[in-house]
């Protein structure tokens, strides 16, 4: 197989997971076929099964590609925020501020969350992508849960909280404030959520 044939190769995938995504985005998983994705990618039958053997190792190659896309941004926006503060709640209030930064600059409401998707329509999936999804979600908790015991650690939090709770918040308030844009159709939604979280997280740590 030559360099051209798979950088086509690997481009038609990418199409199809793209094409596949929006699709379910704006859909769902169980109302989105083989065949419209056959049509957009303008390829044969055999052409898709090349790619993904069914629609369920579609679905999984769908959400492995959506969290490692979300851990490289977190992880992106993190490591820049911490390297300007050595402060660690400096640092995770910047962190959260160009996230914020981020999301506003999509030109419409955010399309949606593909785990978020999954999640709803779960009876369609089997047990290791569901247990995929579930990963995701920790791996959220872990990240934030982190990065708030560091700030706890250094600055008394002037109630009582529970780290875990307050570190799932994020992706709670992510997740609603994903809808609430779509609903209301406001694209300033999301980002006013993340600053609210940003406050509330200055307000229990930082000195007064």
């Amino acid at each position: 197989m030559t360099q051209i044939s798979i950088r086509r190769g690997a481009q038609t995938r990418e199409r199809l997971l793209d094409l596949a995504e929006a699709a379910i985005l704006q859909k769902g998983f169980g109302a989105t076929s083989i065949e419209e994705l056959i049509v957009g990618a303008e390829i044969t039958k055999s052409g898709f099964f090349y790619h993904f053997r069914d629609k369920s190792n579609l679905a999984k190659a769908l959400l492995l590609r959506y969290l490692e896309r979300d851990e490289r941004i977190l992880n992106d926006l993190f490591a820049k925020a911490h390297a300007l503060n050595e402060d660690p709640l400096h640092g995770f209030l910047v962190a959260l501020k160009l996230f914020a930064d981020m999301l506003s600059d999509l030109p419409e409401a955010h399309p949606g969350c593909l785990a978020a998707s999954f999640c709803y329509q779960d009876q369609l999936f089997n047990r290791e992508i569901r247990e995929l999804n579930r990963d995701g979600v920790l791996a959220w908790r872990l990240r934030f849960r982190e990065r708030l015991t560091c700030i706890a650690e250094r600055h008394k939090p002037k109630t009582e909280i529970d780290i875990d709770s307050l570190a799932d918040m994020a992706a709670t308030l992510v997740e609603g404030g994903i809808i609430l844009s779509r609903i209301l159709n406001d694209p300033k939604m999301l980002t006013k959520q993340i600053m609210l979280y940003r406050s509330f997280v200055r307000a229990i740590f930082a000195p007064d």
